[in-house]
């Protein structure tokens, strides 16, 4: 199988590389904007890799998805704080350079699987959010938290048309806070410059204290990256047709923690797992802050972000495996014991 995938070094694809290598004989024609997460595969016969721009190596984009047998674009903007301070940057990356893509598969029909997000739920009032029955509720206009939600969402429904009206071979997949070695860079200093675990880590280690938006009281379901790369490895085998034409939430509903609740934990692990570093988490204060004073007026909150993974279990024999406790250390132990 040949296997191409736009944006392998970011977190999911560096980690999806690496599974691909290690357990496949599946070929890699892979591009990024930079290549230190893939050094070790750089001079494998099985893995092609080209430095470049999404929105601009269209014609090496196009040649490889004639030449590919599955299509994967991961290429996305998802840190939060930039859907309010760039959104046209967002839409022009999440939704325009993909749409391309997309419209490049089903030319010349080939499998794509796309990563959709939790995001796309918005403020769904479900306690638990159905992949095929759970209404997509977003905000007002003014909002522009939420061109980044409403780009993939629209990215979804094209992909699900494209199949049922052109015949295009998809499955979706909706991560649900994946976490884990590799996620960000914890050193920069910049306020939402990185999602919400590395962010806390990088304010330890700097000796400051954690910024809590709302109060912290926003529940989140943690899943940690080897279950994620885990169901997508299942969904690029496809055995028996298991992944065509269906949309996965990927996530692990036993880990619905608070983010107040996970600065907690991260500060416990630390004093107690990392003594170099318990002086410095001993220090730290949880400090409530106002969603506008620190994202912009552009944001708004969601409460709670549950998935329900029924059709995982299902259709691709998956589950998550490991608890949060388990993923912290590992997380922490890559970031720390250096």
């Amino acid at each position: 199988m040949k296997i191409l995938m736009l944006g392998a070094n970011g977190f999911i694809g560096g980690h999806l590389c690496d599974a691909i290598m290690a357990k496949t004989d599946w070929q890699i024609n892979a591009m990024d904007l930079s290549h230190d997460k893939l050094q070790v595969y750089l001079n494998d016969p099985r893995f092609r890799f080209k430095i470049g721009d999404i929105t601009e190596e269209k014609e090496w984009i196009r040649t490889q998805v004639e030449m590919c047998d599955v299509i994967l674009p991961l290429v996305a903007i998802a840190t939060p704080a930039l859907y309010v301070q760039d959104p046209l940057r967002v839409f022009e990356l999440d939704f325009e350079a993909n749409l391309t893509i997309i419209r490049l598969c089903v030319h010349y029909n080939k499998r794509i699987i796309f990563p959709s997000t939790s995001e796309v739920y918005g403020m769904c009032p479900d306690n638990e959010f159905d992949e095929e029955e759970s209404y997509l509720v977003t905000g007002p206009i003014n909002k522009e938290r939420w061109i980044y939600s409403t780009s993939k969402q629209l990215l979804d429904r094209l992909i699900y048309v494209y199949g049922k009206h052109k015949g295009l071979a998809y499955t979706l997949f909706r991560p649900f806070n994946w976490y884990g070695p590799r996620l960000d860079n914890v050193f920069n200093p910049k306020p939402g410059g990185s999602r919400v675990l590395t962010q806390f880590i990088g304010n330890i280690l700097r000796g400051e204290n954690i910024n809590l938006v709302n109060g912290g009281l926003q529940q989140r379901c943690f899943t940690y990256i080897d279950d994620g790369i885990d169901a997508l490895m299942r969904m690029i085998e496809n055995k028996n047709n298991c992944a065509s034409s269906r949309i996965f939430n990927i996530g692990n509903p036993l880990e619905n923690i608070s983010i107040r609740q996970l600065a907690e934990t991260l500060l416990q692990h630390i004093i107690q797992y990392f003594p170099r570093y318990a002086l410095q988490a001993k220090q730290v204060q949880l400090v409530d802050v106002d969603a506008s004073s620190y994202y912009g007026d552009g944001y708004q909150d969601v409460t709670l972000r549950v998935p329900m993974i029924l059709r995982a279990k299902e259709y691709l024999g998956w589950a998550p495996q490991v608890d949060m406790n388990v993923g912290l250390r590992k997380t922490l132990d890559f970031y720390l014991s250096s």
